[in-house]
């Protein structure tokens, strides 16, 4: 499967068509470039499932391959997202 297929599949939110296809071709392609991308794609699925644990660890996966990739800012965007909350909501 290429990086354009996996890109389709992502935008029909088919996540876990996505990372399935994502390992696959980490595990078969050595090209950093496309590695990095299918990286990134699966960080982007797993956001999708609500994971953002996953995600952010395929981001570091992607960002170590290329590190100002795309995955840098969605990496440092999940960072802001799961810092920001109201710290007197949860301790009263």
């Amino acid at each position: 499967m290429t990086i354009d297929e996996i890109k389709s599949l992502l935008a029909e939110s088919k996540s876990a068509e996505v990372i399935a296809a994502s390992d696959q071709l980490v595990a078969t392609n050595h090209d950093r470039t496309v590695m990095a991308q299918a990286y990134y794609l699966r960080g982007n699925a797993y956001r999708q499932q609500g994971n953002m644990r996953q995600a952010m660890n395929s981001y570091l996966a992607s960002m170590d391959l290329e590190p100002d990739g795309p995955a840098a800012q969605a990496y440092r965007t999940i960072q802001e997202i799961l810092n920001f909350y109201d710290h007197d909501l949860y301790n009263p």
